[in-house]
Order: structure tokens, then C-alpha cells, then sequence
């Protein structure tokens, strides 16, 4: 059967092009525009993306070698002045709205992941991304260095970002993360590192309905007014502690103290307000931190975040942003088509057919050493031209 659409095309359907039209809108961001309108840019920082493309001449070679796609794609120019000149002037916001329009319409039916208790659980950390101090002057982070930060509460239950700050490398996880909103259901449960350590902001999560998970650090005040649980197996301790300075009261609540022997026979402790789950549920949840580590290290590796196509503040947060509503797409095209392998596969998948007109579910039954078969002969052809 033949397919008018390309993987691609395929792709670009999963936006709302009402929405995107009515975001243009408000910011008046095709005004006074002939051909580098929002969508075209859109278009061609999503390419960027799925193809790895490392400068903007790369970007306007590969659509000069498939010209038969540009008007399917919706497309009227690619040129290298014309694509920096948006990245540079056109507001970065656009983008990031539209990641969360996405957001807010896939994460309602994407497929969730079940854990022995019932509570949501999010995963809440930054991760730095460095940029050279003498191009990017905006992104201070030390004295001879320039970075970004991305702030990150990721739902453990989907691997699916549910907020994204993006920061100066200098600004401190604590700073970012008490103004990120919490707009999760109650009885939620945060997981996040030292780095989060203040008992005001915790005060606020436990009165706002939350609970959390976190380790302390060594200068912690902790004082044992009583025991939780007889500790036996791994969990070496569990008990009641009041943190911090009673006195002062920035937290004026007993909270709980775990301590936990793991496989590598190494003992660590764990601070939470959660009284009703067992030790071990506690270690585990402490343990599922490791979801958005593995998170921050894929897109590193798999999106373009780490060079980049401008060196203005809004062209850095324009790629960011466009990466971001790259990952989401795909991460819906693996959870409501059940996917069965890793995403990096899917997303190599993608890269190498990409302007190939055959459905997606094609590519989806195929595995890496057969996606050669669905490959039509001109666009192999170009390959071989591009070599």
C-alpha cells in the first residue's frame, strides 16, 4: 500500500496545529512573516532533533537533498540565515507552551506504570548543561564557565517530565525547586537528594498534602524521640526524630528516620514524613530517584541539548524546548503503540527513515536490521550521497 505521508509527516500530526495557530496568535510571532513562519522553524528544529544535524548548513543540506518533501511538510524555506534570525528574535515561550499543551493532552491516556503502594511518585532534580562562557555570556554558572540548568519533576510512573525550569547553571537546585508548582494530587510522593534540604519548603510540602523522601545531610540535626518500628533485615533502623532546631521550629513536626542495608552491604538513611509505608517501601521509592538520572543521561545523549544551533539566550531555550516536545511525542508513539523495545531504539528507528512514505506501524514491527526494507531506493540513494 502506499503511503502519501512521511515518518516525519507521521510525527508532526502528533501537534496541534489549532493550538499551535492560536499560540501564534497571542504572540503575533508570524507577523509581518513571508515564509519563516513559526511552523516552518518548528519544522526544522524537530529535524535538527530526530537527525542529530549539528550546524544550520547540515540542516539546509539535508532538505536541499529531498526538495520533494517541503511542501508535504509544510515547509518554504530552510536557509541558514533566515532559521538563525528566528532562533535569535522569535520568542522561546511558543515552544514551551506548546510542550505543555502536549503534556496536558497525552499524559490524561498515557499508560502508567504500577508500584506496590498506590501513591503517585515523582522524582524531583536538575541536571547542568555547559555552555562556553565566551559565546553564551547570559549563562553564567562560574567564574570561567557558562552552563543551563534543567530543573525537572518527572513522573515516575510514565519516565514523563511534568515541569521544566530552565535557569542560569549558577541558580541552586533549592532556589528552583520551591518555585516550581506542585500541581500534582495530594498523598503524592516526592523523591529528591540533598540538595533539596530545607525544612520551611518541606514544612509547606507536608501542609500542602504531600509526602516526600529524601536523605539528610550529615550536618542535619536529628534528634530520636522514639522508635517507629522494631527494625529487622535490611532496614538497621526506624525511627521517630525531630529535625532540625525545635527551637526554631521551621519544621515542627516528628518525621522518620530509615536506615537501610543494601545489596553492596552499604548503609544509608532516608527522611520522610510518611509514616504508613514500611521501610523497605521506603528505601524502594528512595531507589526510584535513579528514573530521572537515567532521564537526564538520555537526553544528553539522544537530544540535541548539548551543542547548539545559535548562542543567543532564545535559541538555546528554542532547541531545548523543541527537543523536549521531540522526546514527548515519541515517548507517546511508544506507550500507545506498546512498543515494546527501548525508546533509543525507536528513536534510531526514526532517525535513519525518516522521510520514508510508509506508515509508522511499519516501522514499529520492524527491528534495526531489518528497517533497511522499508527504505524507499531514492532516499537510500541520498544516503549514500550524503556519505
Amino acid at each position: 500500500m502506499y503511503y502519501s505521508s512521511t515518518i516525519f509527516g507521521q510525527i508532526l500530526g502528533f501537534i496541534p496545529k489549532s493550538r499551535l495557530k492560536s499560540l501564534v496568535g497571542q504572540h503575533g510571532s508570524d507577523r509581518y512573516v513571508k515564509k519563516m513562519t513559526v511552523w516552518n522553524q518548528l519544522v526544522i528544529l524537530l529535524y535538527a532533533q530526530a537527525t542529530g544535524k549539528e550546524s544550520l548548513r547540515e540542516i539546509e543540506t539535508g532538505f536541499f537533498m529531498n526538495p520533494n518533501v517541503w511542501s508535504h511538510l509544510g515547509i518554504n524555506t530552510v536557509a541558514k540565515s533566515s532559521v538563525a534570525r528566528a532562533n535569535n528574535k522569535r520568542s522561546s515561550k511558543i515552544f514551551e507552551k506548546l510542550f505543555y499543551d502536549l503534556l496536558f493532552e497525552f499524559k490524561d491516556i498515557t499508560p502508567e506504570r504500577t508500584f506496590t503502594f498506590d501513591n503517585p511518585l515523582y522524582s524531583l532534580d536538575a541536571t547542568v548543561i555547559n555552555i562556553c562562557l565566551s559565546l553564551c555570556n547570559w549563562a553564567k554558572y562560574r567564574h570561567t564557565k557558562g552552563a543551563i540548568k534543567i530543573h525537572t519533576l518527572l513522573n515516575n510512573r510514565t519516565n514523563i517530565p511534568e515541569v521544566l525550569n530552565i535557569t542560569e547553571g549558577r541558580i541552586a537546585d533549592i532556589a528552583a525547586g520551591k518555585k516550581i508548582k506542585m500541581d500534582i494530587p495530594q498523598g503524592s510522593i516526592l523523591v529528591f537528594d540533598r540538595g533539596y534540604v530545607d525544612l520551611k519548603w518541606w514544612r509547606k510540602l507536608d501542609s500542602d498534602g504531600f509526602f516526600f523522601v529524601t536523605r539528610p545531610r550529615k550536618s542535619l540535626l536529628l534528634i530520636v524521640s522514639g522508635q517507629h518500628s522494631n527494625p529487622k533485615g535490611v532496614i538497621l533502623k526506624d525511627e521517630v526524630v525531630w529535625v532540625g532546631d525545635i527551637l526554631k521550629a521551621d519544621y515542627p513536626k516528628e518525621m522518620r528516620r530509615v536506615g537501610y542495608l543494601n545489596e553492596n552491604g552499604e548503609v544509608y538513611e532516608y527522611i520522610t514524613n510518611n509514616f504508613k509505608l514500611s521501610g523497605e517501601e521506603i528505601a524502594k521509592i528512595y531507589k526510584e530517584r535513579w528514573r530521572i538520572e537515567n532521564f537526564f543521561k538520555w537526553i544528553k545523549q539522544n537530544l540535541k541539548i548539548k551543542s547548539f544551533l545559535g548562542t543567543s539566550e532564545n535559541a538555546v531555550m528554542s532547541q531545548i524546548w523543541t527537543a523536549m516536545i521531540y522526546y514527548l511525542i515519541l515517548s507517546y508513539i511508544k506507550f500507545q503503540t506498546r512498543f515494546d523495545r527501548p525508546l533509543l531504539e525507536l528513536t534510531r528507528m526514526v532517525k535513519e527513515t525518516l522521510f520514508t512514505r510508509r506508515s509508522i506501524i511499519d516501522l514499529l514491527s520492524l527491528r534495526p536490521t531489518t528497517v533497511s526494507k522499508i527504505i524507499e531506493p531514492d532516499v537510500a540513494q541520498l544516503r549514500l550521497l550524503e556519505v
